[in-house]
């Protein structure tokens, strides 16, 4: 009925919590685990039962290259939502225990990292002109990780990432299989 309308949103277990808007400021959205006992405002989103691998991409150079081509937006601010960032985002394809590994152990510095400063919060760790060298550090180790688990050489550029990305999600998503694009390296004739 009408009067019961509810929506609830707290898992019994620990989770990933994501905010829904942030500032385009950032070279990454500040995202953090949460107990089971903190309950998440509908101002947020959640990964329930996420691991250090689903923080470790989500937090990383790749993801944040995808969020900015996709995401909508709140003034100029991130606007993250399920339906068009989150669930079309190419993840890795089953990458070997190495990279998953790799992934983890990178992701977990992040955290490590953030520990270093207690009194901070995640906005003041990641605002980019206060962002801690150790943070940032950590940050450009994760983001080599996650790149290498889609491709050994890695990435130069966001732009390099998005084209990549846009491929792969073609890819998964189209019916017939995807050619790659070859160019010519003559120039088109005038006529």
């Amino acid at each position: 009925t009408p009067a019961q309308f509810a929506f609830v949103s707290h898992p019994e277990t620990p989770y990933l919590l994501l905010p829904s808007v942030s500032s385009e400021r950032r070279n990454y959205i500040p995202i953090g685990f949460m107990p089971s006992d903190v309950i998440a405002s509908n101002l947020c989103l959640i990964v329930p039962s996420a691991n250090f691998y689903h923080f470790g991409v989500l937090t990383s150079a790749m993801h944040m290259a995808w969020v900015r081509s996709v995401c909508g937006r709140l003034k100029s601010d991130y606007r993250y939502s399920v339906g068009i960032v989150y669930n079309n985002f190419p993840w890795p394809d089953a990458p070997d225990e190495k990279a998953r590994q790799a992934i983890e152990g990178a992701a977990q510095a992040v955290l490590v990292a953030r520990a270093y400063f207690p009194d901070a919060t995640l906005a003041d760790l990641y605002d980019p002109l206060s962002i801690p060298p150790a943070l940032l550090k950590a940050h450009q180790k994760l983001d080599a990780a996650v790149d290498k688990a889609y491709r050994k050489t890695g990435f130069k550029s966001d732009a390099e990432r998005v084209a990549f990305l846009f491929q792969r999600y073609q890819a998964l998503t189209s019916l017939l299989p995807v050619a790659s694009v070859k160019r010519s390296r003559k120039k088109p004739a005038l006529t």
